[in-house]
């Protein structure tokens, strides 16, 4: 091997523009997508109120809470700054921001996530595939560079 695949690869997240994720109060900065196609690591910014409805996360999903407040609905527990949140494979939650300050929060998702209905039935999905490809698709169109790694 060489050495260069080891060196690291910083990302300048402030160089960076938030990127609208479909339904207004949701925006992102991906990071990193992981070769395999297994996951994605990324800064999601949600505006006070946005409601993230019940969904179930295919793999584990790391979550920590860089500024803002939001509330785990089927708990009520509120999740501040400064705190992490692990969701096993097969976790299945929703949750709200709370208070007038936007949430930010630094994910890494492993497989996908599928948002469910009432009876738990599968209303749409989300592949690590179709999260890269809503970037590459927003750079072309917006043409700014892909700062993001793919590792």
């Amino acid at each position: 091997m060489t050495s260069s695949s080891y060196a690291s690869h910083p990302i300048d997240s402030e160089r960076m523009p938030w990127i609208p994720m479909g339904r207004p109060g949701l925006a992102f900065k991906p990071l990193r997508f992981f070769r395999d196609g297994s996951g994605w690591m990324y800064l999601f910014r949600l505006e006070p109120g946005t409601l993230i409805p019940r969904h179930r996360h295919v793999g584990e999903s790391h979550a920590f809470n860089i500024s803002g407040r939001r509330q785990l609905l089927d708990t009520g527990e509120v999740i501040g700054p400064g705190t992490y949140v692990y969701e096993p494979p097969g976790n299945v939650d929703s949750w709200q921001v709370v208070g007038d300050e936007p949430v930010v929060l630094h994910i890494t998702v492993k497989g996908g996530i599928e948002y469910l209905g009432e009876d738990g039935q599968v209303l749409k999905s989300v592949s690590p595939a179709e999260r890269l490809e809503t970037y590459r698709r927003w750079c072309q169109e917006h043409g700014t560079e892909f700062l993001a790694t793919c590792e």
